[in-house]
């Protein structure tokens, strides 16, 4: 293995620091997200209302999208993320619809 100048392993690992604080970040704000979401899911069980709202689900995809683009991140990517997130809220309220 070939040594590593200083001053390029500072900066390596000053970036991957950053890169550690933004992962704990995102965490959080999907721990935050999930915690609305449950009490969604909470509110559809108590009134018979489906799971998934695909009207909703496509315009917060739309929505993402353009964020996406105005930040400079893969528009497809962001739809795929959504998409998952989506997926498993779904899961989640139909989760709560059958043990009301």
């Amino acid at each position: 293995m070939t040594e590593i100048d200083p001053a390029v392993q500072a900066e390596l690992n000053r970036l991957r620091g950053s890169i550690d604080n933004i992962d704990a970040a995102v965490v959080h704000m999907l721990a935050e997200r999930f915690k609305c979401t449950q009490q969604v899911g909470v509110l559809k069980a108590k009134h018979q209302l489906p799971p998934a709202d695909p009207a909703r689900e496509s315009r917060q995809i739309e929505r993402l999208r353009e964020l996406a683009e105005s930040a400079r991140l893969d528009p497809a990517f962001a739809e795929k993320l959504l998409n998952f997130i989506i997926a498993e809220v779904i899961r989640h309220h139909e989760t709560i619809a059958q043990s009301g």
